[in-house]
């Protein structure tokens, strides 16, 4: 049995957790990443249905719809800084500080993405702008309340830096899974050959979601509570992210490299305008399967043996060269258009993996340096960024694609839409493929260059995991790190 079988289905010497809890934990993540692809995937697509009659009143339903998701980030904003201070003071009477956040927040997630997805064609524009932005924010909220707790829980199961690293990439691998059901359900479902619409596919995933994520809410240990955190006031709270720099700079880097990640809203549309049909996305995504599985899976075994942000650099610059290449080539090429994505799905696919395995080391390096224990805030800035870069990235092609004359037409699938005989301008078709191929490849180059500046290493991490956890003084500490923080 090889090293990284080994480490799923038994517990590795000096790990804490057990198999039973960790598939919890990973069908957790299967469960809430199906919901949020779902949103992330096919809400543009479904906006852009529901609303494209308002173009008869005179309205650009594009920017219409663009507009309302930004304005609802003025409440996220506040949303998340609220409950991560909330998040800090609560003390639940069994001791636990995250798992009774995902007991709550359990029947919320499926019942606000449904509501998400099922905006009466039947009423006025006023009255579906209002829906929308009570949906979102109520979905918004929901997302918030399981989200802080299933990525700080890593951090009360474990103080075993290469078991939370383990555990959070093998995680990114059943995050894809759960993905993967949305994609299908969403593009197949709503396809030109079973002829439904996205209230099903929503009502699917939640149901799916539910059954997923219901075993970590009773299987999940904290073993590690930690201090008490920190009584938080709104400038205390300023002032441990004033001193926590690689939260901040991991997270602007992540905004532009998020916001400007496009491609999965544009992808049943690149498929329909530029290849002729919605499903051919899925074709590509399978044959892009295999390959990107395999490496995905070897995340945890290339991070014992190279610093994880030096990994994340390199995989970075290789996405931003094959994304290049990939637009220059053009669409004209289905072979050539499948090879490049299968190439591109492979740094992308590891990224996606350890995108998230540096807020609980920014975390111990946050409580190293100040002395104050934050979970809830850092994790907290983690959400916020999520969300936010994603009603950005869902919001740009849509304001881009209306200023390039982009026809939106009332439907309710892609079958309606092929019936109804609507072609875009030569223009609007250029744009989709810029936004689809070099506008990421943009993004991941300015967030780059921000992470270059990253330069907390792992070895650091343990000693300042140790320390935080009173194994070693803070003058063994300092004496064993690699450099002065």
């Amino acid at each position: 049995m090889s090293k990284l079988t080994e480490k799923i289905t038994k517990t590795p010497r000096g790990w804490d957790t057990k198999p039973r809890e960790r598939l919890s934990y990973y069908l957790y993540f299967c469960g809430q990443n199906a919901i949020y692809n779902l949103v992330s995937s096919f809400l543009t697509t479904y906006l852009m249905f529901s609303f494209a009659s308002e173009a008869e009143t005179g309205v650009d339903p594009l920017t219409l719809t663009a507009g309302i998701m930004l304005v609802v980030k003025i409440w996220d904003a506040v949303n998340d800084a609220i409950f991560g201070v909330i998040f800090d003071k609560v003390r639940f009477k069994s001791g636990n500080k995250f798992v009774p956040w995902l007991k709550i927040s359990l029947v919320f997630i499926p019942l606000t993405t449904v509501l998400l997805f099922a905006i009466p064609n039947s009423l006025g524009t006023n009255a579906k702008l209002a829906w929308l932005a009570i949906s979102y924010i109520l979905w918004d909220t929901a997302y918030t309340l399981c989200d802080v707790p299933i990525f700080g829980v890593i951090t009360a199961m474990s103080e075993n830096l290469d078991e939370r690293n383990s555990i959070l990439s093998y995680k990114s691998i059943w995050s894809g899974i759960g993905s993967g059901v949305a994609l299908i359900l969403g593009t197949v479902l709503v396809g030109e050959y079973v002829h439904l619409n996205y209230t099903v596919v929503a009502v699917v995933c939640a149901v799916f979601a539910l059954i997923t994520m219901i075993p970590a809410c009773f299987r999940l240990e904290e073993r590690y509570v930690g201090d008490r955190d920190e009584e938080f006031t709104l400038r205390k709270m300023f002032s441990y992210l004033a001193k926590n720099k690689y939260l901040l700079i991991y997270y602007i880097g992540y905004f532009f490299y998020s916001s400007a990640n496009v491609s999965v809203a544009l992808n049943l549309f690149v498929s329909f305008y530029l290849f002729n049909n919605s499903q051919f996305s899925l074709i590509v995504s399978a044959i892009s399967l295999v390959p990107s599985a395999i490496f995905a899976f070897l995340v945890p075994h290339f991070i014992r043996r190279m610093d994880k942000m030096k990994l994340f650099r390199i995989c970075t610059l290789a996405a931003i060269a094959l994304s290049v290449v990939m637009w220059a080539v053009g669409y004209s090429s289905i072979v050539w258009f499948i090879v490049l994505s299968v190439l591109r799905s492979i740094p992308v696919s590891i990224l996606g993996v350890m995108l998230f395995l540096f807020t609980p080391d920014c975390a111990e390096y946050g409580k190293f340096k100040s002395g104050i224990e934050a979970k809830g805030i850092t994790f907290s800035i983690q959400t916020f960024m999520v969300k936010l870069t994603a009603a950005i990235s869902a919001a740009i092609p849509m304001f881009i694609l209306g200023l390039s004359g982009w026809v939106s037409v009332n439907v309710n699938n892609f079958d309606e839409l092929a019936r109804s005989g609507v072609t875009q301008t030569p223009h609007a078709l250029s744009v989709l493929w810029f936004l689809y191929v070099l506008l990421p490849a943009i993004g991941y180059l300015i967030a780059y260059f921000i992470w270059r500046f990253y330069d907390l290493n792992d070895h650091d991490v343990q000693v300042m995991t140790d320390c935080n956890a009173g194994k070693i003084t803070r003058e063994e500490a300092e004496s064993l790190l690699s450099k002065k923080y």
